[in-house]
């Protein structure tokens, strides 16, 4: 089976060894990110429900203590901004954006390497069909078309890097837009949790005025 499978490899000619590392690398991508971006481990349960369960200063060191049990992207905001509720509304708010920019390009990562494995995996693809081509009128050019193994050859090299070509890219699109999607749905319930956070904080400053 293996044999078979190294075999149908080789034939695709020098350009399946890019195909592969790009096969690898999207392989490996698509694995780390079923993980990361799973809702439970991003919108921690525990995190959300002590804020949501706030209702005075009087719970933030509880909510302190469940975010430091709980490490993540939205954890780091919360204590973010529960460590400067003394701060203006005006400021805390862009402390949180800067801070929140810088923790959520981690749900991003690697999402760029699968895109542009995606946009270059055809074009490898493509680039071994035109060179396998030129392999087959190489042939004809020298031997003629009499010779059906020469010609075979290219074909086959060519018909090859092109399926694998596709059988990498199309996935790897797949997944890009799936994972994209996805962050983008878990940054904007982030970015709600966190606003939920700084209307409280507010209310508490305005009692306290």
């Amino acid at each position: 089976m293996f044999t078979q499978i190294w075999l149908f490899l080789v034939k695709g000619g020098v350009l399946m060894i890019p195909l592969l590392i790009c096969s690898i690398l999207s392989l490996a991508i698509v694995i780390e990110k079923l993980f990361t971006l799973k809702k439970s481990k991003v919108i921690i349960p525990e995190v959300k429900s002590v804020v949501e369960n706030i209702s005075s200063e009087d719970d933030i060191p509880l909510a302190l203590s469940v975010c430091s049990k709980h490490q993540g992207v939205l954890s780091n905001l919360i204590i973010l901004v529960l460590s400067h509720k003394k701060t203006s509304h005006a400021i805390m708010r862009e402390e949180l954006s800067d801070s929140g920019r810088q923790e959520i390009r981690s749900l991003e990562t690697g999402l760029g390497i699968l895109e542009t494995v995606a946009a270059i995996a055809p074009v490898l693809g493509l680039l071994g069909t035109v060179l396998g081509m030129i392999k087959v009128f190489s042939v004809i050019s020298v031997q003629g078309v009499g010779e059906a193994s020469a010609l075979s050859g290219g074909i086959s090299e060519a018909l090859i890097t092109t399926a694998v070509g596709l059988s990498v890219g199309i996935p790897a699109l797949i997944f890009y837009n799936y994972f994209s999607s996805k962050a983008e749905a878990l940054i904007l319930d982030i970015e709600n949790i966190c606003n939920i956070l700084l209307k409280k904080i507010h209310s508490f400053q305005t009692k306290d005025e």
